[in-house]
């Protein structure tokens, strides 16, 4: 239970050591393979839209609200709300989370950080409620987390083998 606690808190507060862009993902396993979510993506509505757009939402999707990235509607799913974003140039859909600190969490479609469907596979089945394995992805370590909507997977460097 400690582990939980200071892993959510080290994403709380950002301590964990991170890439500067793109550095945590949520995979999540569908019937066409997986569905990779970005916690960083170029439509980055504030919170004040995105809990409007959240109060609206239904199954059949909410009202259409105008946003900075054109017209947004708000769809409620079982595992969360799913914003769309028609009219955006790319990332056109964000799921909504909220985080173990109860803070609004956007998950974007498109993001920086492309990962193959092997190392995926790896990483989904290291994850853990408290945390993996680290695991070394070209370059890159990888820690995988099981969480309500996903396998949540912070990315770093890794230092250079020698």
């Amino acid at each position: 239970m400690k582990r939980i606690l200071l892993a959510a808190l080290a994403l709380c507060f950002g301590i964990l050591p991170a890439l500067a862009e793109d550095n945590v993902l949520l995979v999540q396993q569908g019937a066409q393979g997986f569905v990779v979510w970005h916690g960083e993506g170029e439509s980055k509505l504030d919170d004040d839209t995105a809990l409007e757009l959240m109060a609206s939402a239904t199954p059949e999707g909410g009202p259409e609200r105008s946003t900075e990235f054109g017209p947004a509607r708000a769809y409620e799913l079982p595992e969360g709300v799913l914003i769309r974003l028609p009219a955006a140039a790319k990332d056109r859909a964000l799921l909504v989370d909220r985080d173990a600190c109860g803070h609004i969490k956007l998950w974007h479609a498109e993001g920086a950080t492309r990962l193959t469907d092997a190392q995926l596979t790896d990483i989904v089945l290291s994850a853990l409620p408290e945390g993996g394995p680290r695991l070394r992805l070209d370059g890159l370590y990888a820690k995988a987390f099981v969480g309500k909507l996903g396998v949540t997977v912070t990315l770093w460097k890794a230092p250079p083998r020698k």
